[in-house]
Order: C-alpha cells, then sequence, then structure tokens
C-alpha cells in the first residue's frame, strides 16, 4: 500500500513538473514572440525613413505577401512604393489599403497622393471628395490645393494653401507651390513674397529660391535676392536669371549674367557656357 502511495506521488509529482515546464515553454515562447514583434517593429520603421527605397520594397512586398492579412504591412508596402518612385503600382497597393475592412481617410489621402504623382488628377480628386469635411489634415489640404490649381480655381487654391500652411509646422513646400501657384497666374509680386517666405522656414530650398529668381526676372528686375545662397548656387540663379531676360528680350541683360555666372561657377559650367555660344552665334548671323 505504502509503495502505491509513494508511485501515486511520484506520478503527481511528475506532472506538475511537466506542467511547470510546458508553462515555462509557453512564457518563453511569448517572450520571444514579443521581443519578434519588437523588433519587427523597428524594422519598419527603419525600412519606412532611412532604408533604401527599393529594399524597403523587397521587404514589405515578401512580409505582405507572407501576411496577407496584415495592412500595416501593405501600407509599409504603398508608402516604399512612393519613396522608390514606382508610382503606378503604389496606386494599386493603396487601393487595395483603402478597400479593406480596415482603411481610413488618411489611407484614401495617401491613395490620393499617389495617383497625382501618377498624373491621376481626375480620379484623385474623386478619392478626396470621398472623405468626409472633418478629416483635416495639412496632407488633405496640401493636395485639395494642388487640385484646385490644376483647375484653375484659384480663390479654392489660396483658401486650401492657406489651411494647409496652418495645419504644418514645417510650411516651406506649402509656400513654394503656393507661389508657384501665383506665377502660373501672372501674379509676380505675389509669387515672390510667397517664396521669399518659404525660404524664411527652409534657407536651403533651392526651389524656392530659383522660382524667386523667375518671379523677379518676369517683373525685368534682374538682380539676385538678397537670400542665402552657396557659390553654386549663385552661379546657377544667375543663369536662370539670364535665360528668363533673354526670354523677354532683353538680350544684351542676358548675356551680361551668363557671363557672370560662367565667372561665378567654382567649376566648367557647361549649361551657361553652350548659351552664350549659342547666343553670341545668333547674334553674328
Amino acid at each position: 500500500m505504502r509503495q502505491k502511495i509513494i508511485i501515486s506521488l511520484c506520478l503527481s509529482g511528475a506532472v506538475i513538473l511537466t506542467g511547470c515546464e510546458n508553462n515555462n515553454k509557453a512564457s518563453v515562447a511569448r517572450a520571444v514572440k514579443g521581443v519578434n514583434a519588437i523588433d519587427e517593429t523597428n524594422l519598419n520603421d527603419i525600412m519606412l525613413t532611412v532604408g533604401d527605397p527599393k529594399e524597403a520594397v523587397a521587404y514589405f512586398r515578401r512580409a505582405s505577401t507572407d501576411n496577407p492579412d496584415r495592412i500595416d504591412l501593405k501600407r509599409g508596402l504603398a508608402i516604399s512604393l512612393i519613396r522608390a518612385k514606382m508610382y503606378p503600382e503604389a496606386t494599386k497597393v493603396w487601393e487595395a489599403v483603402v478597400s479593406s475592412p480596415e482603411g481610413t481617410n488618411e489611407d484614401r489621402v495617401q491613395w490620393a497622393d499617389a495617383l497625382i504623382r501618377n498624373g491621376n488628377w481626375k480620379e484623385a480628386e474623386a478619392v478626396l471628395d470621398q472623405i468626409p469635411p472633418t478629416h483635416e489634415t495639412y496632407q488633405r489640404y496640401r493636395l485639395e490645393a494642388m487640385i484646385a490649381d490644376s483647375n484653375k480655381e484659384w480663390k479654392k487654391a489660396d483658401s486650401f494653401y492657406e489651411t494647409a500652411v496652418g495645419l504644418t509646422t514645417r510650411p516651406a513646400g506649402v509656400y513654394n507651390n503656393w507661389g508657384y501657384s501665383k506665377l502660373a497666374r501672372g501674379d509676380y509680386k505675389a509669387a515672390e513674397k510667397l517664396f521669399a517666405q518659404a525660404l524664411t522656414y527652409d534657407k536651403s530650398l533651392f526651389t524656392a529660391k530659383n522660382n524667386m529668381v523667375l518671379a523677379r526676372g518676369a517683373q525685368r528686375n534682374y538682380q539676385l535676392p538678397v537670400v542665402p545662397m552657396t557659390q553654386t548656387e549663385r552661379a546657377e540663379l544667375l543663369y536662370t536669371l539670364a535665360l528668363t531676360a533673354i526670354k523677354q528680350g532683353d538680350v544684351s541683360i542676358g548675356k551680361g549674367l551668363l557671363k557672370e555666372a560662367i565667372d561665378t561657377h567654382p567649376q566648367h559650367f557647361e549649361a551657361a557656357a553652350r548659351s552664350l555660344r549659342a547666343l553670341e552665334a545668333n547674334v553674328t548671323n
């Protein structure tokens, strides 16, 4: 009887030990899964920001294929495709994200952005029209402004640009786009002011500097603006100003600006030199 009791206790102990072992295995598995989830999140973030765009595309394409129900991986793929400038495929992936039960209004904004990058302006406008007005974000109004510009709906464009500026702490790009809109309308003074405004937020934004020169040149003001610029940038801006002057018939001024651009550039400025040769040959003929 005593032997049976001992055997029973041993068996019970074995069961208890086995139970503990199983619990430990389960705990370890959960812990490993948690670490993997953290690692995956970090890797996803790296791929979306500092990773090589093409490598990010490959990573998210593989991950979303292995996990077709993971909407976050599809979003990662769509964002990576945009970074890699693979716009046609990006529009399709964003459409799939929006069509899923987990699609959001922000996903629709991103889809519209991809469509615009791919040249599908009308479709982008239709997508934005589906978003309720309560969804007020910088990106949404930036895109609305661009579409209004494309439709030459200037008052709407100005309103959307103004709203977008108020929704971001980094409005340099919006001011630059707004200025270019004014430039396209022929409102050169307003455009120049907006480009200057852009540069107060980002002094390195060369497109705003170049656009400001175009706006000044259109007013026959052939002096470079007083803005921070490198020697190379100065040469390139002089070249832009020269071409603007020549286009407006101020050939002698343009010729002088071309020579100044060539002299200013720290290296050989082939584009300016070629333009100067062509101008002198045309004058001679």
